[in-house]
């Protein structure tokens, strides 16, 4: 087939995406929704995770999946995550000293040297210490170059932020990297928690990775746990 009406209109799609996330930038209209981290030793919210949400003027407010991948392909991502950056440690520094403030970050921002700035940038302007400062990637922020990408981690831990790894257990070769880099912190994949009441090999494996972390130093975090 060299063209059928279905492929005009969804690059035509596409094409207005792109531009409605470039004005949604200018225009003020994402905001950050904040998911409590609890500590269950001490029954009590030690963190928050930034979410990004995007009120689209005709469309309203729509899910990340929705956008993240073309902001991401385009590279508005890096943008995008500074700003992200910026309001979440503005956020935090209103916060109880104890509450920690969580960001995600994509691997599109590690291919640029503008991320070790634009954190060094966010914790100045808004004054967190930058011992709150958690930051999230995942394995595939390690498959792309991993020995620039461990000079960067290590450079953002010289900052005094924290670096966790989310989504453990579903990619390709996690425990080497926790073996390259120290991280402060492990998540493991709300994947797993859902069926660990009823799927064996899931308690198992959260089981092994939560005894790993505590041999390791590292904290843990299950998501997903919503009862």
């Amino acid at each position: 087939r060299f063209f059928e009406l279905g492929m005009d209109a969804r690059m035509h799609a596409r094409r207005t995406l792109e531009l409605d996330l470039r004005k949604a930038l200018v225009h003020g209209e994402f905001e950050l929704h904040y998911q409590p981290l609890v500590d269950l030793e001490r029954s009590e919210v030690t963190a928050f995770e930034a979410l990004l949400r995007w009120n689209h003027p005709q469309r309203g407010r729509g899910s990340p999946a929705d956008f993240i991948p073309l902001a991401e392909e385009t590279g508005l991502i890096v943008a995008i995550g500074e700003w992200v950056l910026r309001q979440a440690c503005a956020d935090a520094a209103t916060w109880p000293d104890h509450v920690k403030v969580a960001v995600n970050l994509s691997p599109v921002q590690f291919k640029t040297n503008a991320l070790v700035r634009a954190v060094f940038s966010a914790l100045t302007a808004s004054g967190l210490a930058p011992g709150r400062l958690e930051l999230e990637i995942t394995e595939t922020v390690l498959l792309q170059n991993s020995e620039a990408t461990l000079v960067m981690l290590h450079q953002l831990r010289g900052l005094g932020a924290r670096v966790s790894m989310d989504d453990f257990g579903t990619g390709y070769s996690s425990l080497s990297y926790l073996r390259s880099f120290p991280f402060d912190k492990i998540k493991i994949d709300q994947s797993f928690i859902r069926d660990m009441a009823d799927n064996n090999q899931s308690l198992a494996i959260i089981q092994a990775v939560t005894t790993l972390g505590a041999t390791l130093g590292m904290a843990t975090t299950a998501e997903g746990v919503e009862t």
